[in-house]
């Protein structure tokens, strides 16, 4: 064997040596990035148990229509996210379940207050010729709550607080200016809140005009509201739908 062939040998047994070695470490790279993403996805699994073990609970209480219990830990979590933590303490959801039924009494009672009103359809009128007045009296149209109750032509609040008032008369008189005037009286002190005034047609056999007014006022438990036609033995139409009178609490 020259040494040529000796030199060609021995460089062949290098390069499959190389090969083998290339081979042993392709391999080995791909077995431990196999492993590193084995780990990975081991971890994620054990990391989504835990939080479905954690949630589970919290679920439940979802499809059960549970309550939030804001700014709580449950079960190591900080917030609730709108989920009720009362499952797991029958005595904080027995206390939680009065105090929403009291929250729900007071708004009920609040509702109630902020929605009184009502509407007034004229009975009759009355004259006193002492004073120059014709007063009408009044039957409830329609109501709601027990702050304001009504006798003949004498509105008394109940419920102070803050009242759109309004009201509405329908004038046939003759006399050549008509209106009408709401008086609120507390405590002895008389106070005219309104003031209606409309002229009356003309050159007409029967004259007719509505006059209409409406305003806010704060009315005290207590006080009374009074319409009158400050004109004696005055002609007015006295149905519901052209003579009226109301308020409600805003």
């Amino acid at each position: 064997m020259n040494n040529h062939n000796i030199r060609a040998s021995v460089w062949k047994v290098k390069v499959d040596a190389l090969k083998r070695f290339l081979v042993c470490t392709v391999a080995c790279t791909c077995v431990g990035v196999m492993y590193l993403q084995w780990t990975y996805i081991w971890m994620l699994r054990s990391e989504m148990t835990e939080i479905t073990r954690r949630f589970r609970p919290l679920d439940t209480a979802v499809k059960e229509g549970g309550i939030c219990c804001d700014s709580a830990v449950c079960y190591g979590v900080t917030s609730c996210y709108k989920v009720s933590c009362y499952h797991r303490f029958p005595e904080r959801r027995t206390h939680a379940e009065g105090r929403d039924k009291r929250d729900l009494s007071k708004q009920r009672k609040r509702r109630e207050k902020q929605h009184t009103f009502l509407h007034l359809v004229p009975v009759s009128s009355q004259t006193y010729n002492d004073h120059d007045t014709t007063v009408l009296s009044w039957a409830v149209g329609q109501s709601r709550g027990q702050g304001l109750q009504v006798s003949a032509d004498t509105v008394t609040v109940e419920t102070e607080g803050t009242y759109f008032i309004y009201s509405q008369v329908l004038y046939k008189d003759t006399t050549w200016v008509m209106g009408h005037v709401i008086t609120k009286r507390h405590k002895g002190a008389e106070t005219k809140l309104m003031k209606c005034l409309k002229s009356m047609p003309s050159n007409v056999s029967q004259p007719l005009n509505t006059c209409y007014t409406a305003g806010i006022y704060f009315l005290e438990s207590g006080s009374t509201l009074q319409l009158s036609v400050p004109r004696k033995s005055a002609e007015l139409i006295l149905t519901a739908h052209a003579t009226f009178m109301g308020l409600f609490n805003i």
